[in-house]
C-alpha cells in the first residue's frame, strides 16, 4: 500500500504525466491512474481535485467546458506550455530520487548480505 505522503508528493507528476498525451477529464484521469499503475494507486475525486485546481492555478494546466461524445458537460483539462516545461523538470527530478533510491538500496542489501 502506497502512504498517503508518497501518493501526495507523486501527483503533480504523475498528472502531467497524463495530460502530456493529451487533454482529459477528471473522472478519465482517475480512471487512467488505476490502470496504469495496474491498482497500486486507487485516487478519487477529493483526492484529484484539489491537485488540478492547484496546478491550474500555478499555470501548468488550464480547463475548459466542452459536450463530450454522450452529450454531457465536462471539464477537460490540458497542459499548458509551462505545463509541458515542467513535466520535463519533474521528470528529471523523480529519475535522480530513484536513481538514488536504487543506490541506498543496494547499498543495504549488501551490507545485510554481509551480515
Amino acid at each position: 500500500m502506497t502512504t498517503r505522503a508518497l501518493v501526495a508528493a507523486s501527483a503533480k507528476p504523475i498528472v502531467l504525466s497524463l495530460l502530456i498525451t493529451g487533454e482529459s477529464y477528471g473522472y478519465q484521469i482517475l480512471q487512467r491512474v488505476r490502470l496504469v499503475s495496474g491498482g497500486t494507486l486507487k485516487w478519487s475525486s477529493a483526492m484529484l481535485y484539489p491537485v488540478l485546481h492547484r496546478l491550474e492555478k500555478e499555470g501548468l494546466i488550464r480547463s475548459e467546458w466542452k459536450t463530450s461524445e454522450e452529450g454531457r458537460m465536462r471539464k477537460y483539462y490540458s497542459l499548458t506550455e509551462r505545463g509541458r516545461k515542467d513535466f520535463f523538470a519533474e521528470k528529471e527530478q523523480w529519475f535522480g530520487v530513484h536513481d538514488a533510491l536504487k543506490k541506498f538500496w543496494a547499498q543495504a542489501e549488501a551490507v545485510k548480505a554481509a551480515e
